[in-house]
């Protein structure tokens, strides 16, 4: 097995026991990515000076015996989350020349374990999309099959894992954007709880959603980067004071009588059917390691991709209104400075951008507001209402993360309506700002299927332990891509 290939954890082993170098995974790393980078369009900027200058550092902390998890750990970060001095475009035209004078909190706590950055991975622009079609740059390729998407909006970072172009990575989930790439590309996807990880150097989307997360080969992965990232911040105000606990210890214990939830609302009419029966199994085997399944409601689950798209873009009309040519990235001159904003707005931002802007500045209109953003808020009351009370009940809740395997590229664009229902299973979770993960649980016609297990608030512990027991007792997780066959 090729390094590249192997987990986080396999190769924090290997440093720690000078088996091998940092710079020799470094190494590693960077084949497998010129290999396969012009197939996947998996990134959109790659760092390969600065990593291999990046592995010094590492190996010297290794060399003197101060390393920690993530340390020579090559890992790549969605391009809206800010690297100082690295270009972070959000895969817009609007910031195409962008370099952060600053760092974000998630890779400046991952550069205190002194990782390795490998690029900065390909998305939907401004994370606005299921697909990564609506990059401003190229559409990134499932790794399992080059004519289908790979999901989004962290697409990019997705595909780069899955294809062992990196070790781990970085995304963002304001509606799934994290787990239906994960599930779409066959790994693990983590969407933490609203305020466990620090929002600040996330170029926001919809502020009230938005959270960053890890994509990893595996759950044990997951725990680690998501450890290394999490944390209260007096940077953002949203970040919540709550003690980290240590979750790679969480891992291997007995699930016996966990109570598990099963929400007949997510599993509708319209979705795969076969993508169905691989959940259901999944469920029938979390169930005969001594799990309690239990049949739920979640009653307003109807209401929820409405509810979303109604606040996420208020939300982005709010954000984005700060790109207008002034201060920096694209700028288009004019006669006037009326003008200017309108060239400026109409040719950096791309079509789905602008479709979301237009929306969420019709919803946030003076006689609109009561009737479509004030209502939606009351909807979302509802909707997290329906998860405290399940968790009354149970423990976790299991459902499909989509209702179908990865699309082909172009099936859905000419549809927004299609596009946005790709989402249906993983909005509810950030309207309601509680924990999901999405991990592989079988195939259809060679595509990845994800199973998603969300938690109670700061419920990362239960989760993480479902999903390792899971795990542990399948192999989707080991399955290698059809990309993998170049290498």
């Amino acid at each position: 097995m090729r390094l590249n290939e192997m987990t986080l954890l396999e190769l924090r082993r290997l440093l720690v026991r000078k088996e091998i170098s940092v710079t020799e995974l470094v190494g590693s790393v960077y084949e497998n990515i010129e290999r396969l980078e012009d197939t996947l369009n998996a990134y959109l900027v790659t760092t390969k000076d600065k990593a291999f200058s990046m592995a010094e550092a590492a190996q010297k902390r290794i060399d003197e015996g101060n390393q920690l998890p993530c340390t020579g750990i090559p890992i790549a970060v969605k391009d809206n989350i800010c690297t100082k001095e690295v270009l972070t475009t959000c895969a817009s035209k609007m910031l195409y020349n962008f370099i952060p004078p600053y760092e974000s909190t998630v890779t400046g706590r991952l550069l205190s374990q002194d990782y390795v950055l490998t690029g900065k991975t390909n998305l939907d622009e401004f994370a606005m999309g299921s697909s990564t079609e609506n990059s401003a740059y190229y559409t990134t390729k499932n790794p399992w099959n080059t004519e289908c998407v790979p999901g989004g909006s962290s697409g990019g970072s997705a595909a780069a894992v899955a294809a062992h172009m990196c070790i781990a990575a970085l995304g963002s989930d304001t509606g799934g954007s994290i787990r239906q790439p994960a599930s779409f590309c066959g790994i693990v996807g983590l969407k933490p709880t609203y305020g466990r990880v620090s929002r600040y150097g996330l170029v926001a989307f919809a502020s009230s959603l938005d959270q960053i997360g890890p994509l990893t080969k595996d759950v044990s992965d997951a725990a680690v980067l998501l450890q290394a990232i999490a944390g209260h911040d007096p940077l953002d105000s949203t970040s919540a004071p709550v003690d980290v606990p240590n979750y790679l210890n969480a891992l291997g214990k007995d699930i016996k009588g966990i109570k598990v939830g099963i929400p007949k609302e997510y599993f509708i009419d319209g979705m795969d059917r076969a993508v169905e029966k691989s959940v259901r199994e999944a469920i029938a085997i979390i169930d005969s390691l001594g799990a309690e399944t239990i049949e739920i409601t979640l009653p307003h689950t109807d209401y929820a991709v409405a509810t979303y798209y109604i606040i996420a873009t208020s939300e982005a009309s709010s954000n984005l209104a700060r790109y207008d040519g002034v201060k920096y990235g694209y700028r288009r001159e004019g006669k006037d400075l009326f003008d200017m904003y309108v060239k400026t707005r109409s040719e950096g931002f791309g079509q789905e951008v602008k479709r979301r802007i237009m929306l969420g500045t019709y919803a946030l209109s003076s006689g609109y507001y009561d009737a479509y953003y004030k209502k939606a808020q009351q909807v979302r009351t509802l909707i997290k209402n329906d998860f405290d009370r399940a968790f009354e009940k149970v423990d976790v809740i299991l459902t499909p993360t989509s209702p179908t395997t990865a699309f082909k590229i172009g099936e859905k664009v000419s549809d927004p309506l299609q596009m946005y229902l790709s989402d249906i299973f993983t909005i509810s979770v950030n309207l309601a700002g509680v924990p999901a993960i999405s991990v592989p649980c079988g195939f259809v016609d060679g595509l990845p299927v994800g199973l998603q297990i969300i938690g109670r608030p700061f419920d990362e512990v239960c989760i993480l332990q479902v999903a390792y027991a899971y795990e542990q007792a399948t192999d989707w997780h080991i399955k290698r891509p059809a990309i993998m066959q170049l290498c």
